[in-house]
């Protein structure tokens, strides 16, 4: 049974940081590329960052330079560190796991919410 757990979400003020970690179960975390979405209300979902099985990662324009995508393939994890929060990154925020076939799985979501 394949799982993927988010936590680390939370409230946080503007400015602060929040870590996000994906713990993994059921796959060969390995070999799949990993990635954060993330959804605000009444918005569609959109990708945040994803790092690929050989460590190559990608961003959205709207978190260069203050996300950091990172893997432990030791520890079947993915990360995300978010840095110089602003409220606009409030949202759900998801980790994906994709085979690049037909495996493609989702987390249930972990809530951010920036706000003073």
């Amino acid at each position: 049974q394949v799982q993927l757990v988010e936590s680390g979400g939370g409230l946080v003020q503007p400015g602060g940081s929040l870590r996000l970690s994906c713990a993994t179960s059921g796959i060969a975390f390995r070999l799949y590329s990993m990635a954060w979405y993330r959804q605000a209300p009444g918005k569609q979902r959109d990708l945040v960052a994803d790092i690929t099985s050989g460590g190559s990662t990608k961003y959205a324009d709207s978190v260069k330079g203050r996300f950091t995508v990172s893997r432990d393939n030791a520890k079947n994890m993915v990360s995300l560190q978010m840095n110089s929060l602003k409220p606009e990154d409030t949202a759900v925020y998801y980790c994906h796991a994709d085979r690049g076939d037909w495996r493609k799985y989702w987390g249930q979501g972990t809530q951010v919410t920036v706000s003073s």
